[in-house]
């Protein structure tokens, strides 16, 4: 409700500064290597405790649900007023349930004030009393490989490594203070120190159970700044080298630092013995920053955190307004304490379909989509979803009804008038079964009582079985026949024709003056004389003994002069639709009247043209595809035969209006089902054959195309079938936005939307004097 496909709020995107080469990195094998120790020692878990489990149903709210943005959805998780957000972790599951992401999100709660534990977050940690803590970080991402979990602590020298299966840890103690640890491959991590030199800690042997052999780094890159990220794994070839600007396939690993955007270490951190390259796109002086983290979605080649995302193989940063201004509303006593001087976190975790979750202090989690080709995909889906500009909602409730039909009847007449809605007694009703009314299934024909109409579905229409569908045509065929001999013996009435003609007199005058004007078009095979190549023209040999180049003639069409007689008539074939559902909509947008008083334009302008314009009107329905309304060769000369091709009837009126028209009476009793394709192409292959100045094909359909699965790249490649025909499409009914979707969809100028009934004259207006008066 209250969508629109122009709602579209998606992250601002800067380019980013030109890439340059930063240095380099060496690993200094010559000075020897510092062997770390390592303890072992095994973990004494605690009893299992049984704890009181709460069921809770979160409320999920679909974030694209009136606009489209990064943002999927969010929903608050329920916590007591005493605890903090501490951790955020998502399973990479293989089986995607319909909830989403199994997302975890940790309560701590805090210590009494008088200990001296520290308190761990995301971004900082507070102290206690008047000793500086040190803060431990969980590095998790081993345990995709195996069970090893690595923590470290951040301002303290010690390192663990927890085995979470054989609860065994492994501890070391390195010779500085780290600042940050990343794991560049499994058995190598790149570790930064509180000076800012770096160091590698790899493995001696490869079975040993952890890295503890320890190499300084010369770094000759000090734009770097402080590490804040490390990949485990290297992109993918080809989006290395759109980021790099040049080909190339080596290994490598993206970064994430406080003075740089992104980073590229070329070589580490396989090729340790060599010296590593690096590329870097640098920070704005006033961007600079640490405390934001980033988290590395390897398909998209992006780094993506708090405050925006960048696209490293694009070379463009994004500014996400959405993520930096959903912050919490509402926090607890304790959170508020504890953040009161420094910024709230938002903590941030991929997930196993390179999206990103996160959340924030007050236990609201979010999802996000940042990748391009995730984002072009869903913005698709979501503008399929919601359709295009329109003007009004349509809501679509279907029900099935379980009940079964008998036998056709007509039904008894309500002299009320009432409204009538399923069940199989009364005629005129909606969405019932075996009489004869709207929307239903199993009845004789169709019957306009003026109500609103309830569908039942094409499901159920097609479950009837065929004796009942046989039935119910041999009594509709019984009723058109009678509704024929009625039409031959009704009086010409002036006041019903005038009903139609006068809507259209102004065009028709307009019309008849563009048909006044009609220009010759035929190309005429004619001999071109003063050619440079072709055959010899006899009066040219003189001229050709002094050097004269121009003495050939060849056949060729030539162009026909402005004004010049046209020797052979236009034709026009008007094909129109006939079917079902043009009676059936016929109440919802006029369809049936627009298409009648476009016949009856053709008919009054064309009058007085035969020698010169030729036109047919041919009809088609589910039963046919060529149903002859008009022929070329007896067109009606008078009012009373035009009155007999479009004269109709309506069971709202008493007996001095009873003359039913033929094409409403066709449309009224006909079977379900499209034949546009089949008509659209009898039509365009049967002008080709005729010998004629031009041809043009016009097509009147209420764009219900779909509901036959038929797609528009079929009846675009119909309309184009024959380059001597000119053949365009007309959709003059539309359920929702569906004729400017198919009309978007075919090729530009031959097809046209009228859901107005003064506008279907001009559209013919435009056809004609566009193939009719312009040349080729």
């Amino acid at each position: 409700m209250g969508a629109n496909p122009s709602n579209i709020n998606l992250a601002k995107e800067f380019s980013l500064p030109p890439m340059k080469h930063a240095g380099s990195w060496t690993t200094l094998h010559s000075q020897g290597p510092t062997l770390v120790p390592v303890e072992q020692r095994y973990l004494r878990p605690k009893p299992a405790v049984t704890l009181r489990r709460y069921q809770h149903n979160l409320d999920r709210v679909e974030a694209r649900a009136t606009s489209f943005s990064e943002m999927q959805s969010y929903w608050s998780v329920p916590f007591h007023e005493n605890s903090i957000i501490a951790g955020l972790t998502v399973s990479k599951i293989k089986h995607i349930v319909a909830a989403g992401h199994r997302l975890r999100a940790g309560d701590k709660h805090p210590s009494p004030i008088h200990t001296r534990a520290g308190l761990a977050t995301e971004s900082f940690t507070r102290t206690l009393g008047n000793t500086s803590l040190t803060t431990w970080h969980l590095l998790p991402q081993l345990l995709d490989f195996s069970s090893v979990a690595i923590l470290y602590e951040s301002g303290g020298k010690r390192v663990e490594v927890v085995d979470v299966k054989s609860f065994s840890a492994l501890s070391m103690t390195l010779p500085f203070t780290i600042r940050s640890l990343h794991v560049a491959a499994v058995d190598k991590w790149l570790i930064q120190d509180s000076l800012g030199q770096k160091h590698l800690l790899s493995k001696r042997n490869p079975e040993d159970p952890c890295p503890n052999v320890l190499h300084s780094i010369a770094d000759s890159s000090p734009s770097l700044g402080a590490l804040t990220l490390c990949s485990l794994e290297p992109l993918e070839s080809e989006l290395l080298s759109q980021a790099i600007g040049q080909q190339m396939s080596s290994p490598h690993r993206i970064l994430s630092s406080s003075q740089s955007y992104a980073a590229l270490v070329v070589g580490f951190p396989d090729l340790d013995h060599s010296s590593n390259e690096i590329y870097l796109w640098p920070k704005e002086e006033h961007k600079l920053s640490s405390k934001h983290k980033s988290v590395f979605l390897r398909d998209f080649a992006q780094l993506t955190g708090s405050t925006g995302a960048t696209t490293l193989h694009r070379h463009v940063s994004t500014y996400n307004d959405t993520m930096t201004t959903c912050r919490p509303h509402s926090i607890s006593p304790s959170t508020q304490w504890l953040y009161s001087t420094v910024e709230l976190p938002v903590l941030l975790a991929a997930t196993s379909d390179q999206g990103l979750a996160t959340v924030d202090a007050s236990g609201c989690v979010r999802l996000w989509e940042t990748g391009l080709e995730n984002l072009e995909k869903s913005l698709m889906e979501w503008r399929k979803m919601i359709g295009s500009e329109r003007d009004y909602l349509q809501l679509t409730v279907e029900r099935p009804s379980g009940l079964d039909v008998n036998a056709p009847k007509h039904g008894k007449v309500d002299e009320k008038g009432d409204p009538h809605v399923g069940g199989n007694t009364w005629a005129g009703g909606t969405g019932g079964r075996d009489t004869a009314g709207l929307g239903g299934k199993g009845g004789p024909y169709r019957l306009d009582a003026g109500h609103k109409v309830h569908q039942v579905s094409q499901e159920e229409k097609d479950a009837v079985p065929e004796h009942v569908k046989r039935a119910a045509h041999d009594m509709a065929q019984r009723a058109f026949k009678q509704r024929l001999r009625e039409i031959q013996m009704s009086e010409y009435d002036a006041t019903l024709y005038s009903k139609f003609s006068d809507a259209v007199s102004r065009q028709v005058q307009a019309l008849r003056v563009i048909l006044g004007t009609l220009q010759a078009k035929a190309k005429e095979r004619q001999w071109m004389k003063h050619q440079t190549s072709g055959e010899l023209d006899d009066a040219k040999l003189i001229e050709g003994l002094t050097g004269e180049r121009n003495i050939y003639r060849r056949r060729s069409d030539k162009e026909p002069e402005l004004g010049a007689p046209q020797m052979k008539p236009k034709r026009l074939r008007l094909v129109i639709d006939v079917s079902g559902s043009m009676y059936r909509f016929n109440s919802y947008d006029g369809r049936l009247d627009r298409e009648m008083e476009a016949v009856i334009l053709v008919m009054e302008a064309f009058q007085g043209h035969e020698g010169r314009i030729q036109y047919d009107v041919i009809g088609h329905s589910g039963e046919s595809s060529q149903i002859t309304f008009i022929s070329h060769d007896c067109p009606p000369s008078d009012n009373k035969q035009r009155l007999d091709t479009i004269k109709f009837v309506s069971e709202k009126y008493p007996r001095p209006f009873s003359c039913l028209q033929t094409m409403h009476a066709h449309a009224q009793f006909c079977l379900s089902g499209d034949n546009t394709l089949e008509a659209t192409q009898e039509a365009i292959t049967s002008l080709s054959k005729v010998e004629c100045d031009e041809a043009i094909v016009v097509v009147l359909s209420d764009a219900n195309l779909e509901r036959y699965g038929i797609p528009p790249e079929q009846f675009a490649r119909v309309l184009t079938s024959d380059p001597k025909v000119n053949a365009y499409a007309i959709f003059i009914g539309s359920l929702g936005d569906q004729a400017s979707r198919l009309t978007s969809k075919l090729p530009s100028g031959r097809a046209f939307v009228c859901l107005d009934l003064k506008n279907i004259p001009q559209i013919l207006q435009q056809i004609f004097a566009a193939s009719v008066l312009n040349t080729r």
